[in-house]
């Protein structure tokens, strides 16, 4: 989909039919011909606007000439049907921004909340002209959406732990994996931009104006939080997974002890009640209570090995 926008003198965003100069070219999910058109009109390269539909395609800069190319990882939330439940999952994805000719192109997989915040209108001080405070601004929400995101996993985790302290199932295990891996994902692509945002305060190719020096500092600063907290929350998920990992183990030892106990004692009557089905001469066997004595006997070794091995603490 290609759609384009433009700040007016008056500050409202509006949307053209054509290319001009001071616009913003969103392109989401295009096809071929949408490219070629866009390439065509503002001299991009191609391989450039594809750049952001490859799901591996790692954040990086590249400043050519007739154009500069700033590929950062954007975080999103898929929408998972598990079990007749709907639940979040955590992933990231390629954003690519493009300036050239006094305009900005914005490229994506998909629709994404991000982008849609400044189409909304809901974005403060947002002017397509001005395409490196714009750049920035985009950059600035992508940090935000990052804590915003880190937040929520961590409401989860909180979650699914009170539900393992009631019942361990695997379902909730596999839901804290799913984190887990989340925190991974969200690492490393805040690692990356890290290292795209560093590239873009060092350089002089980007214009950029006094102000844009101190948001792009914040810019910094702010995924750095996201990574550190990142990295607190993966810290603290493993640790969480470990002690339940360890607490099911335990549980299960507990359960095999019980278990073996049991067919321990009953055993003694087992085995007594099968000396007396032998067809030979037995003690007893003429007695006219014998069978009552047999188990009597035979209750009374259970009983007494029940007991030692309560004091043992094996049951």
């Amino acid at each position: 989909m290609l759609e384009i926008f433009k700040t007016t003198e008056t500050g409202a965003l509006v949307s053209l039919e054509e290319i001009e100069k001071d616009c913003w070219v969103s392109l989401t999910a295009p096809t071929l011909r949408e490219l070629e058109s866009v390439a065509e009109a503002t001299g991009v390269e191609i391989d450039a606007l594809r750049a952001a539909l490859d799901e591996e395609e790692r954040a990086r800069v590249e400043l050519e000439d007739n154009y500069h190319l700033i590929l950062v990882d954007s975080p999103e939330i898929e929408k998972e049907l598990v079990d007749s439940t709907e639940r979040n999952r955590y992933i990231t994805m390629p954003l690519a921004i493009i300036t050239a000719k006094d305009i900005v192109i914005t490229v994506t997989l998909r629709e994404t909340p991000l982008l849609q915040h400044f189409k909304s209108g809901r974005a403060k001080e947002f002017f397509t002209y001005k395409k490196t405070r714009f750049i920035l601004q985009i950059f600035y929400r992508v940090a935000a959406v990052y804590l915003q995101y880190l937040r929520g996993i961590n409401r989860e985790s909180e979650r699914i732990e009170a539900k393992l302290k009631e019942s361990q199932r695997n379902r909730e295990i596999i839901e804290m994996y799913e984190l887990e891996k989340a925190l991974v994902y969200f690492s490393t692509a805040l690692r990356s931009n890290e290292a795209v945002f560093e590239k873009l305060l060092k350089t002089e190719k980007v214009k950029r104006y006094p102000e844009d020096e101190d948001l792009l500092e914040d810019i910094i600063i702010e995924n750095r939080q996201a990574l550190e907290m990142a990295n607190i929350y993966s810290g603290i998920l493993n640790s969480t997974m470990d002690t339940f990992s360890s607490v099911i183990s335990n549980n299960l030892n507990v359960v095999m002890k019980s278990l073996a106990t049991v067919t321990i004692v009953m055993s003694i009557p087992t085995m007594i009640a099968s000396f007396y089905g032998m067809n030979v001469a037995l003690p007893g066997q003429n007695y006219r209570y014998g069978f009552l004595a047999v188990l009597g006997i035979a209750g009374l070794l259970a009983s007494i090995v029940a007991i030692i091995f309560r004091k043992k603490d094996l049951f």
